[in-house]
């Protein structure tokens, strides 16, 4: 997604810290501090209201950087984002009260267990190239202990805090979602277009929480009609 977009755009993109290629040292990388990240980053670029884009933990991100920051941007983008509590599973939950348990476990158990947790998250069925590529990160000895670590620090009083703040949002606002979503059901899709004046929603037929892997196509088809209306 991020190939087609850049074709029509600068693009700038990161990972969350703990997430993906970032560092995966022991820190806190709970939603508190991701959307400080965010805007030390947009500093740091140097851009002034930009377009912005954010899936699940990173719409997250972007919703409290807008509003706990008061950072402005050109127009919001959040697909399938974690936006409105309580929220979290029994898995998070457990891994919370567990977490050196199950940081400890064989790496080829661990394997097991994000594969499995992964495949949850999409309603197609997952290439073996996908998935392994998911899984990359959360591999190793620090990639074990981040996986773990970020589902520990998880709270839904992340959100909490910007619960009664979604009429301050003064963005054009794009909520992506997948129909299918079994993490984020999307029933929540139509709360939260309902809490943000304006929002324009568009559900994904045939796709899970992993919309961006399962039809990226369409995902950005509709970003580029909405930043450029």
């Amino acid at each position: 997604m991020i190939g087609e977009l850049s074709g029509h755009y600068k693009v700038y993109y990161f990972d969350l810290l703990g997430y993906g290629d970032s560092d995966k040292s022991h820190a806190d990388v709970s939603l508190g501090i991701q959307n400080k990240l965010l805007d030390a980053l947009v500093d740091y670029w140097q851009i002034e209201s930009p377009y912005i884009i954010g899936h699940d933990f990173g719409g997250t991100t972007v919703l409290r950087n807008h509003l706990l920051d008061k950072r402005d941007y050109r127009k919001i983008v959040v697909i399938d984002p974690v936006a409105l509590s309580p929220w979290g599973s029994l898995f998070f939950k457990h891994i919370e009260k567990h977490e050196s348990a199950f940081a400890g476990v064989p790496d080829y158990i661990h394997a097991a267990i994000v594969e499995a947790y992964v495949k949850t998250a999409a309603s197609q069925k997952l290439d073996q190239e996908t998935i392994r590529g998911i899984l990359a990160p959360w591999t190793g000895e620090q990639g074990k202990a981040a996986f773990y670590r970020q589902i520990a620090q998880a709270d839904s009083k992340f959100t909490d805090a910007f619960q009664d703040k979604f009429v301050e949002v003064n963005a054009p606002v794009l909520i992506l979602w997948g129909e299918e979503d079994q993490w984020i059901p999307c029933e929540q899709a139509y709360v939260l277009q309902s809490k943000i004046e304006g929002a324009k929603l568009v559900t994904v037929p045939n796709t899970g929480h992993l919309v961006i892997e399962e039809n990226p196509a369409m995902l950005v088809k509709e970003i580029r009609n909405f930043f450029e209306v």
